[in-house]
């Protein structure tokens, strides 16, 4: 019951569609001439009885009419390159997650155990530079690793006795040269500005020394992905250089200039800045009485307007969000979960606001994808690589979740080399009647709601927010999260039930910045056992 079992599934020749493009892939641009590309699924399972395994063989695992399935071993001729990727310990696997769900519906009382990776196939005559360069073009060091191994004994994972929380004893009290070196020891998003201001807090309020929980708290609530820190700094030196529109720039701004010293008239604690230029006009239209269509709430992420929408006759009040959301770093490391990410975090704030997203728009940012691979940046993944993978991914969360994206536009400009841009937009709509804006209070019950991943996404506020180097693509590989569009469709479909959206107090997504800041933005604070059946 407990013996490894390992299967390798390939499409046959009429169908081999992603060994195909891989072929010309490495023929046209990697310029390495190559006479045949096979590309196999590999998966190892664990804990499955003879009989399911047989059905999952041909039902879960592969089609019989266009798969061809190798158990063990696969054919392949002795002068063949071949080698393994699978996705680094701790990343999430969306084909094995499925796989264990499906086979599970073969039979429940089973807890099988799956992993999968993926096996190239690369016939030709080719030295140890081209079989490198293979590899490099199809393993990406931030989630990725060759796993040409063999086969394990056992695909339980056993995982050590976390040691209790780290205290930095001495940190109060600390001088700036050694609370210089353990800040740089961390690898914190926030500035040595807001480390020394943390200390000066603790030393003189708390009179203790923080643990390593609250500065990781604190890095995430403060990093530029969730307090805006970019936005939120003081402009006092605005400039506008020659161009034709320069003219009309100034004036926008002189206006912009009247309306903030109206606006904020009495308060010495508004200032100008980039989040104030982006918002001010809204709150004009507010104080005016034009924005009265706004819905105003303290819980919801995504702009939300109340229309007025006619059914069977009847007029009703509905609510349409309106969401965009940035995934340039992420997708600049690791494209396909960036953009595949940057839709799923789109979608997550209207989700979470209790409207079905029914429509999308992408809007992305590259340098030339056409220029040739040894023109790529130190550090960078290819530019191509990250056009093609990333458009894969986007393509792949969307028609998962069964979300339609009516503009698809890529602005090419040299600039775009340094950080890629990945932006996705969404918007959505449900009978106001079946949405409550209400607060949180003492005895409600909290639910955590989603599906299972792995470790990586941990880290995602801080990692999008720091400064990166050429070495963010070996460091930064699990800050970036994987998704599960399947979960979101079903919490979507689910929220779309009135009597379910309707009991819902007030909801909030945990995105990148995890349990602790989706906590502060539902109540001021929560006591959470956990250790209580």
């Amino acid at each position: 019951m407990n013996k490894v079992r390992r299967i390798f599934v390939e499409k046959k020749a009429d169908y081999s569609i992603k060994a195909k493009e891989l072929q010309s892939e490495i023929r046209n641009y990697l310029n390495i001439n190559v006479d045949d590309v096979r590309v196999l699924i590999r998966y190892d399972i664990e804990n499955l009885s003879d009989d399911t395994y047989a059905k999952a063989l041909v039902t879960v695992f592969s089609e019989p009419p266009v798969d061809n399935v190798y158990e063990e071993e696969f054919p392949h001729n002795a002068n063949d390159f071949c080698f393994t990727v699978e996705y680094l310990p701790g990343q999430f696997d969306q084909r094995a997650d499925s796989a264990e769900q499906c086979v599970k519906l073969l039979c429940d009382s089973e807890e099988p155990i799956i992993k999968s990776a993926t096996t190239y196939i690369i016939s030709g005559k080719l030295n140890e530079e081209q079989h490198q360069a293979i590899v490099k073009h199809c393993v990406n060091p931030v989630d990725s690793r060759r796993a040409d191994g063999p086969k394990p004994e056992t695909l339980e994972e056993h995982f050590d006795e976390p040691a209790d929380v780290t205290t930095f004893n001495g940190f109060k009290d600390m001088d700036e040269t050694q609370l210089k070196e353990l800040y740089n020891s961390l690898g914190l998003a926030m500035t040595f500005a807001d480390f020394k201001h943390i200390q000066h807090y603790f030393h003189d309020e708390e009179h203790r020394d923080p643990t390593m929980t609250e500065i990781r708290v604190l890095d995430t609530y403060w990093s530029d992905h969730c307090r805006h820190t970019t936005f939120a700094t003081e402009l006092t030196n605005i400039t506008f250089d020659e161009g034709h529109y320069r003219p009309l720039l100034e004036n926008a701004f002189k206006q912009y200039l009247a309306d903030h010293k109206e606006q904020y008239e009495g308060r010495n604690d508004k200032y100008v800045c980039l989040m104030d230029i982006g918002t001010l006009a809204g709150k004009r239209l507010k104080k005016a009485g034009i924005l009265d269509d706004q819905e105003p709430s303290d819980e919801i992420n995504a702009c939300s307007i109340v229309v007025p929408v006619v059914i069977d006759g009847n007029k009703e009040e509905w609510l349409i969000n309106f969401k965009n959301e940035t995934h340039n770093h992420p997708t600049e490391i690791e494209p396909f979960g960036g953009a595949a990410t940057c839709l799923g975090g789109c979608i997550r704030d209207p989700l979470s606001g209790r409207t079905y997203v029914y429509q999308a728009m992408r809007v992305t940012g590259a340098a030339d994808p056409t220029k040739p691979l040894d023109q790529t940046l130190a550090g960078k993944l290819p530019q191509r690589k990250i056009v093609t993978t990333a458009a894969h991914g986007y393509s792949s969360y969307g028609n998962q979740i069964g979300l339609a994206t009516g503009l698809v536009n890529e602005i090419y400009h040299p600039n775009y080399v340094a950080k890629r841009m990945e932006i996705g937009a969404v918007i959505a709509a449900a009978p106001r009647r079946a949405v409550k804006r209400l607060t949180s209070d003492p005895g409600d019950i909290i639910i955590l709601l989603g599906g299972r991943t792995g470790r990586d996404g941990i880290g995602g506020a801080t990692g999008a927010s720091k400064s990166h180097t050429t070495k963010s693509l070996t460091t930064c590989g699990a800050e970036v999260q994987k998704g599960n569009a399947p979960t979101e469709r079903k919490i979507q479909r689910l929220f779309r039930r009135e009597e379910v959206s309707s009991i819902i107090k007030k909801c909030n997504d945990f995105g990148a910045g995890g349990v602790s800041v989706a906590i502060g933005e539902l109540a001021d604070g929560l006591g959470v056992a956990l250790k209580r059946d």
